[in-house]
């Protein structure tokens, strides 16, 4: 008999999902076999899911969630961990996890590889442990909104800053076929990238760099930027306005992510102050996605 897999869970509120899937996907000597989240609760919070192959340290992992909670300021979650039964749970896992279509671009994993249907723009996106496989009402956002730009505008210079796993870099790339740079302060988002970049022939355009902010040379070289896209949260896009503003080009567009409805009339007016002024709204559950342009 096999040693059994072990799912870690935990429910949290949207806005700290980012922080409690780095704190339970990035557990050292852990191996991920999968992970997933999804709305409980009319949205009012998520559930964040992960698969470990054995053994697993439960006391790591709690002390892991307790300091994740503590950054948010917040309780700590409690860790529900149990051993499942003897079954191929990383097939059944991914079964769960559908294509997803946003405009004309139709983010699938490897095991709905074949299944685009005609006229959509495929991309192979293996998230692991790094945000933004498409699946998040953010990424969804920021898809439909690249889908929108691209039947009005080739970009040239465009800028993802915050990549995670790199779909919004790679659907830029696939767009109009230019260099992309794609920055992450996480290495392992810069990797996984790479990785999908490579698995979707887009890596002589899409550039990975591992960056805070616009202090790396890679960043501050490719400037200006005629389309800027970042997907984080509301408290650095907030900090970032002033830089982000500073590396665009004139007349260029801007796509912001990762805040919430209650958080729109603030970061707009830190934005606005910048001169840049909203082209469009997009709001899916409590996240949303705007468009703006200088």
């Amino acid at each position: 008999m096999t040693d059994p897999v072990w799912q870690a869970s935990v429910v949290v509120p949207p806005q700290a999902i980012p922080v409690f899937d780095e704190a339970l996907n990035d557990a050292p000597g852990l191996e991920v076999l999968a992970s997933s989240s999804f709305e409980v609760q009319d949205g009012t919070f998520w559930k964040i899911e992960v698969l470990f192959a054995p053994p697993v340290d439960r006391t790591m992992l709690e002390t892991r969630i307790a300091l994740a909670a503590a950054s948010m300021d917040m309780a700590a979650p409690r860790l529900n961990l149990v051993a499942l039964p003897d079954r191929d749970w990383v097939t059944h896992a991914l079964r769960a996890l559908p294509p997803v279509h946003a405009g004309r671009f139709y983010i699938h994993g490897a095991h709905d590889r074949g299944t685009a249907p005609a006229g959509t723009l495929a991309l192979e996106i293996e998230a692991g442990r790094a945000f933004g496989n498409g699946k998040h009402e953010t990424t969804y956002g920021c898809l439909l909104a690249l889908d929108r730009l691209g039947k009005v505008r080739k970009f040239q210079k465009p800028l993802d800053l915050g990549c995670g796993a790199g779909a919004l870099a790679l659907a830029m790339a696939k767009l109009w076929r230019v260099p992309v740079v794609a920055s992450d302060i996480d290495p392992w988002a810069v990797a996984v990238t790479r990785d999908n970049s490579r698995c979707n022939h887009l890596h002589p355009w899409v550039k990975p760099v591992l960056a805070d902010g616009f202090g790396h040379p890679a960043l501050s070289a490719g400037a200006p930027y005629d389309l800027i896209v970042a997907n984080i949260l509301a408290r650095p896009l907030q900090h970032l306005a002033p830089a982000i503003a500073a590396h665009l080009a004139p007349g260029g567009h801007v796509v912001l992510s990762g805040l919430l409805a209650k958080q729109d009339a603030q970061v707009r007016a830190i934005y606005r102050d910048q001169g840049l002024f909203l082209v469009r709204r997009r709001q899916f559950g409590d996240w949303l996605t705007l468009e703006l342009a200088a």
